[in-house]
């Protein structure tokens, strides 16, 4: 019997050591967008990755440091995928893998996207490709509810931080491409309660989150893009900074010369690989994030 009961144990442990905690975050049903069946998650053969998609209840999972490095740093991070589909592990849980063990606690907020069938990354082709117009539209009507939960994702971490054990003037907002709009618009749109406390867009798409012009106090951010990228969002890049910039605000950039469109977290052999280290480095020269030891 003890032979058995030792390996279920075991088994039970690492089961919590893995089990995921997910947060629901709170939201209004649209009336302009509805959604049928249910979230998406598969592996895509177009983009070579893991992808979710058909997203119609924000939710967030939590990457927890270990506490001995915890630092009270905080980051919620929006994946990109057109609006369509989320590339949930390159610019996701491997960007929030890597920050957890730097001590700060990441969430992977997976927010509202426009309604698709089974593959929505086909769905985003099909239609960027067939009907710009209908895209373009499908967009329009979505973004502003990937916005607010954006919004409500910053507010929640707050709200919580000191129940986790994080610093409520600490808390990060980064995200990819579609997920770099999103974190314009939380920017642009937020309330003291939902305003993050740095910014990190990385190749974002303005396009569909124009550039604005910057009111006072806004928070520090670092811009990351490559000149090559083949989706013309280094300019868009240039421009956030420079909107920064010439209102006074702390903003630095990261123009890599190569490293092409999502590169997210996969290596490619080229100096874009580090820049995830350079955001850390970033961090700290900013008091934003404490490094060990200190």
């Amino acid at each position: 019997m003890k032979k058995l009961i030792i390996p279920l144990l075991w088994l039970l442990f690492s089961l919590s050591v893995h089990s995921q905690e997910i947060i629901t975050l709170p939201c209004e049903t649209p009336e302009e967008v509805s959604w049928e069946g249910g979230e998406k998650a598969f592996f895509s053969t177009i983009w070579n990755t893991e992808v979710v998609c058909n997203v119609s209840k924000p939710t967030m999972e939590v990457f927890r440091p270990d506490p001995g490095t915890a630092n009270g740093t905080s980051v919620v991070i929006a994946p990109g995928g057109g609006l369509y589909a989320l590339s949930i592990e390159s610019e996701g849980n491997m960007v929030a893998r890597w920050l957890a063990q730097k001590g700060i606690t990441a969430f992977v907020l997976k927010y509202r996207l426009v309604p698709t069938g089974e593959d929505g990354v086909k769905d985003l082709n099909e239609t960027s490709s067939n009907n710009l117009e209908e895209f373009k539209r499908l967009i329009s009507a979505v973004i502003p509810y990937s916005v607010a939960d954006g919004l409500a994702a910053v507010n929640y971490v707050r709200e919580h931080a000191k129940e986790w054990g994080l610093r409520e003037d600490r808390i990060g907002f980064m995200g990819f491409s579609a997920g770099g709009a999103v974190t314009m618009g939380v920017a642009y749109n937020a309330t003291p309660e939902s305003e993050p406390d740095f910014l990190v867009p990385v190749y974002a798409w303005t396009d569909a989150m124009p550039v604005q012009p910057v009111s006072a106090d806004k928070p520090p951010m670092l811009v990351i893009c490559a000149s090559d990228d083949p989706l013309g969002l280094a300019s868009g890049s240039i421009d956030l900074y420079n909107s920064w910039y010439n209102a006074k605000q702390n903003a630095a950039i990261h123009m890599y010369s190569k490293g092409g469109h999502g590169f997210g977290m996969r290596p490619q052999g080229l100096p874009s690989d580090s820049w995830i280290e350079r955001f850390y480095d970033w961090g700290i020269a900013e008091e934003l994030i404490t490094p060990p030891g200190k």
